[in-house]
């Protein structure tokens, strides 16, 4: 599943309205991506300038950019639009570790965009790409004061507010960079704002069902209409994000999807469903049924 899936998921599992427009098309799947397809970049323009022109939007998130120019011509439509708030989850390095963006492409993703983003939302390694381009130093990381001082860095560089996700660095209980599976013990997402650092934890799961997407939360959580603050989405977005880890299912052979819509349903153990069939069958339901649509 493609992020822009995943993005449409969580949207409409809020209740939102979802716009789309599509920067490249991906042949991947569980395992890996295997094919990239750039969507010119004119084209682009011409989908954003027909979502915004007719329904209007009230948060713009920004996920892959694939290229140069089309980095270089989102950032022309928001200036042209008036940027309202802006997510920007700057996809670059894939889960094997292998950059996605060319070194131009981050360089217009840095220079034109960064400047115009209310959050931005990378992982450890876009975060480090990011300030590699900048020829800024990346801190070891360590600590959850080394992931504070990256945040710090990158809000150096236009955000208003930089959310590092610590998915890619488990902590142990004492608050250190875990190296083994067994001291996995918490994950950490820090958040700064220029001012102060915030940090959310949630406990660590074991799953690899991780393809997530906190950035659309934030999306969603900085509507206007829901009066929610950057701290409170964030908050909200962790939230979502764990117990979609929790309550996910095993597709494919790699890492697989978050469960997006578990806020809308709950579902049932093989126990509760053993349970349900003998009250049904208890109490003639089958047959209830059956007679009812008889007499309509």
């Amino acid at each position: 599943m493609t992020g822009l899936e995943g993005d449409q998921k969580v949207i409409a599992a809020h209740g939102c309205y979802a716009m789309t427009a599509t920067t490249a098309l991906t042949a991947q799947n569980t395992q890996g991506v295997s094919a990239i397809h750039h969507v010119p970049s004119d084209f682009v323009v011409k989908q954003i300038d027909a979502c915004i022109g007719d329904i209007g939007v009230d948060v713009i998130k920004i996920g892959m950019l694939a290229s140069a120019e089309t980095a270089d011509a989102v950032a022309d439509a928001l200036r042209r639009h008036g940027s309202p708030t802006t997510v920007l989850d700057p996809v670059m390095v894939s889960t094997s570790g292998a950059q996605l963006l060319p070194n131009d492409a981050v360089l217009n993703l840095r220079t034109q965009l960064l400047p115009l983003t209310t959050i931005l939302t990378p992982n450890i390694p876009e975060a480090r790409l990011l300030l590699k381009n900048a020829e800024l130093e990346a801190p070891e990381t360590k600590s959850l004061d080394d992931i504070v001082n990256i945040a710090q860095a990158l809000q150096s560089l236009g955000p208003r507010y930089v959310l590092v996700k610590g998915g890619h660095l488990p902590l142990t209980k004492d608050g250190q960079i875990s190296t083994k599976d067994a001291d996995h013990h918490t994950v950490v997402d820090v958040l700064y704002d220029g001012r102060q650092a915030l940090v959310y934890e949630t406990d660590y799961q074991s799953s690899k069902n991780t393809h997530a997407a906190i950035a659309s939360n934030i999306v969603l959580s900085t509507n206007p209409g829901l009066s929610n603050s950057i701290p409170n989405a964030v908050a909200n977005a962790c939230h979502y994000i764990e117990a979609g880890i929790r309550t996910s299912f095993s597709l494919g052979h790699g890492n697989g999807p978050i469960n997006h819509f578990h806020s809308l349903s709950i579902r049932a153990s093989p126990l509760e469903s053993n349970l349900r069939e003998w009250v049904y069958e208890k109490v003639g339901f089958e047959e209830r049924m059956k007679e009812a649509g008889e007499r309509g």
